[in-house]
């Protein structure tokens, strides 16, 4: 079990689920509100702790913060996996995960203005090691995507392919592309040289 920041007590299986009960009260909080809206008195008015419980827990809300990104991210990386897991061939597996990364932040664009504003927010508080877990997390899931494909280079390829998907996500709300043509692009940077 972990302790509570600040705290030198073990928690028990109930506070555990208090305190993931608080992270999800957060997450909603963010996707509604974003980064600036995502307060104490917010986070307790969207579940049902109260705002004393929410400091017990947390002391620090950008722990609170930090905790609640890394559960849309790992939210948003199981739903990518389970896109993929209709697949049974390599390539077309790939290409319905990155449609539907791109996807997901075309019909939730409040999204990716968060992702964005919480990395910004992050760099400027000069703790770039949430932002690297959230990157890793998606980069290795196009490790595994690409691995099968025998394309050279699979890390660097799915690390090309992040900075490309992040920056088609801001290029989508001001230049929408069609899906063919976002293809061509990963067809070109993911078989270039291919095998």
């Amino acid at each position: 079990m972990s302790a509570v920041p600040g705290r030198s007590t073990q928690l028990s299986p109930n506070q555990l689920q208090k305190q993931e009960q608080i992270v999800e009260a957060a997450r909603k909080v963010l996707a509604r509100e974003g980064l600036g809206g995502c307060t104490v008195r917010a986070i307790a008015e969207a579940g049902p702790l109260t705002k004393s419980a929410i400091h017990y827990y947390f002391a620090d809300i950008d722990v609170l913060i930090d905790r609640a990104m890394a559960a849309h991210i790992n939210t948003f990386a199981a739903d990518l996996r389970t896109v993929a897991d209709k697949h049974s061939d390599p390539r077309k597996r790939l290409f319905a995960v990155t449609e539907a990364y791109l996807a997901e932040f075309a019909d939730h664009p409040r999204g990716a203005f968060l992702w964005f504003e919480y990395w910004i927010a992050a760099g400027r508080a000069q703790h770039p090691q949430a932002i690297d877990a959230m990157l890793t997390s998606i980069t290795e899931l196009l490790v595994e995507l690409l691995v099968p494909l025998d394309v050279d280079d699979p890390r660097a390829r799915a690390r090309s392919l992040l900075s490309y998907l992040l920056g088609a996500v801001v290029q989508q709300r001001v230049r929408p592309r069609s899906s063919a043509s976002l293809r061509g692009d990963i067809e070109a940077l993911c078989f270039a040289g291919y095998r």
